[in-house]
């Protein structure tokens, strides 16, 4: 199965210079734990609401400052074609639980480990890779 079968295709961005306060609310609004963060439509990074809470909060930062404060620029992604294997193999080694879904450096959808969870046939490979994820393994 591929990734395009399962992800997820609209998606709510932010771009570097909106607030912290813009993505907090996407993500209280949307119920999710991360945002990808866009420059037209091309990925420059994702905001997760740990990388607000460390990079923001923690330090005790303005909540008006700009995401490209506390974003995560190195990103890992997949591609509309990937088969699931690879993407959950993928994100347990880079101990991330949802990547991007770009095609041809644009935007197209996300997936998260939940997504992988879904697909009966997948469950273990999702499991596996929360259980690196969680535990802080690397491949």
């Amino acid at each position: 199965m591929k990734v395009k079968q399962i992800m997820t295709t609209d998606v709510s961005t932010v771009a570097p210079n909106d607030t912290v306060v813009k993505a907090a609310s996407i993500m209280d609004q949307l119920n999710v734990g991360s945002v990808p963060v866009t420059d037209g439509s091309r990925v420059v990074g994702i905001v997760t609401d740990r990388d607000i809470i460390l990079r923001g909060v923690a330090k005790g930062k303005n909540p008006s400052q700009k995401i490209s404060e506390v974003m995560t620029s190195d990103i890992k992604y997949a591609t509309p074609d990937m088969d699931v294997h690879t993407v959950a193999d993928l994100m347990a080694e880079n101990q991330v639980r949802r990547l991007p879904v770009v095609d041809n450096d644009n935007l197209v959808g996300i997936v998260a480990i939940g997504d992988l969870a879904v697909e009966n046939m997948f469950e273990n490979e999702a499991g596996e890779a929360l259980h690196d994820i969680s535990m802080g393994t690397r491949h």
